[in-house]
């Protein structure tokens, strides 16, 4: 992806896009890897003069997306758009009972994209969810979270949008370290998760190689 002149680059997600941004501040972009990929674009194409803006909310699912979707997204006028979503679409289900099935992940979250590629000309980048098995009951999350990282990946490509294909990077990186050295809880990242966050999104873009 060539970033253009002026580009105004949106994050959407749940707590790890949000990740301590500060709602009261638009400007604000918390500081988890949205920080760092603002960060590190800006060194890279300066003259760009890219604008960045965090919309994440801790515990958002894909139809909470849908319900802000025209206030915290079409009218931003992005021209680039990141969503990640989908690790509470299964939690929910382990805490509180509320399922979200498979069908019903992709029907929100293909509408956050129909509704976007109508309103906008903005590229996409999807980023699928992870979950490592730390504490050992998250092994049991992978039967309700694989299909949705699938539905994200077909979406990706029927789309044509770009792929951060996060869930095998976190499972390799498991190899170096220990799980819960990348995600303590197995879903929230460390600030070396988030680093990995950051350095597979701008892979994804082609920022760096």
């Amino acid at each position: 992806m060539e970033f253009q002149e002026n580009d105004i680059i949106l994050f959407q997600g749940d707590s790890i896009t949000d990740w301590g941004r500060n709602y009261e501040d638009p400007s604000s972009l918390g500081v988890g890897y949205a920080l760092m990929v603002a960060a590190r674009l800006g060194l890279l194409d300066p003259e760009k003069k890219l604008t960045f803006i965090n919309r994440g909310i801790s515990g958002n699912r894909a139809a909470d997306l849908q319900r802000r979707w025209d206030k915290d997204c079409l009218e931003l006028k992005p021209t680039v758009v990141s969503i990640y979503i989908g690790i509470n679409d299964t939690w929910r289900r382990f805490d509180s009972g509320e399922e979200t099935t498979a069908a019903q992940f992709e029907a929100s979250y293909r509408d956050l994209i129909e509704r976007t590629l109508r309103a906008t000309n903005a590229k996409l980048i999807l980023v699928e969810p992870f979950v490592l098995p730390v504490p050992e009951d998250r092994k049991g999350w992978r039967q309700d979270l694989d299909p949705k990282i699938h539905v994200v990946r077909e979406l990706a490509r029927e789309y044509g949008a770009l792929l951060v294909p996060l869930d095998g990077l976190f499972a390799a990186a498991s190899v170096k370290a220990d799980s819960a050295f990348w995600a303590p809880d197995g879903v929230h990242p460390s600030p070396a998760g988030h680093a990995l966050i950051t350095d597979a999104w701008l892979k994804a873009v082609g920022a760096i190689s």
